[in-house]
């Protein structure tokens, strides 16, 4: 998959969870977890310390998003009326998250490399994207189906 298609995939499914509110959204978290622990096979000490650093990389994400909406989704709706300043600080605000996200991405696959074996985090990476791609199309599904 191209980065266009990845990053795509990612708005996609962040959005997805976002709208997804209350019992919903709880249901999703579960199904998520499920689905990694079985994918994984992490052993109990494995999984003592996997996921409070997983949990802890999704508050951070989560966090990331919720600006990302707060800075662009507000602004970028005007965006033709916006000055070349007001472009130029809202694309650096953008580019400054990107940035961040990857730094975090990074962070988190070094700590988990330090808690659990190389091809353990590979399968978490595959089956983070499975569940991605299962959601996405049970959305589809069901969008077809109203």
């Amino acid at each position: 998959m191209n980065k266009r298609g990845l990053i795509l995939c990612f708005l996609l499914f962040g959005t997805f969870l976002m709208h997804a509110q209350g019992p919903g959204r709880e249901r999703i978290k579960s199904l998520k977890v499920a689905f990694i622990t079985e994918r994984v096979g992490l052993t109990s000490e494995e999984a003592q310390q996997f996921w409070p650093i997983y949990n802890e990389h999704e508050e951070t994400l989560e966090h990331m998003r919720r600006k990302e909406r707060m800075e662009l989704h507000a602004n970028i709706s005007r965006v033709q009326e916006l000055s070349t300043n007001e472009s130029e600080k809202l694309l650096d605000n953008l580019l400054a998250l990107q940035f961040e996200k990857q730094k975090a991405e990074r962070d988190f696959l070094s700590k988990l490399r330090a808690v659990i074996p190389a091809k353990k985090v590979l399968l978490l990476v595959k089956a983070e994207e499975d569940f991605k791609r299962q959601m996405i199309q049970q959305f589809r599904k069901r969008r077809g189906r109203d």
